[in-house]
């Protein structure tokens, strides 16, 4: 298994608004780092998916924050069933591409 050591590090930040009545309020804000090209991941997830633009930002975004706090906690009960069957989807995703 490639545990991409050697990978250089990215760092990206997220802030997330919301529109409320016309006008733009912040709800959160932080920084998110690893060792993934995310818009990278998102053109193969189009391209290999058949996902629009925005659909597929949404998946790898949601698979990337979800492996990113399993892996933090990996002794955590509310994780045990879901980790297994998130690894599953990204092998099935990864395979995807390799079609």
């Amino acid at each position: 298994m490639n545990c991409n050591c050697n990978k250089p590090k990215r760092s990206y930040h997220f802030n997330v608004t919301e529109v409320v009545d016309g006008k733009i309020q912040d709800v959160m804000s932080f920084n998110f780092g690893g060792h993934h090209d995310l818009a990278a991941l998102v053109e193969l997830a189009k391209q290999d998916n058949n996902l629009s633009d925005k659909h597929a930002k949404e998946l790898v975004l949601g698979i990337r924050f979800l492996h990113h706090v399993l892996k933090k906690y990996p002794d955590n009960p509310l994780f045990a069933n879901f980790a297994p069957a998130l690894d599953a989807f990204k092998h099935a995703l990864k395979d995807s591409h390799k079609k």
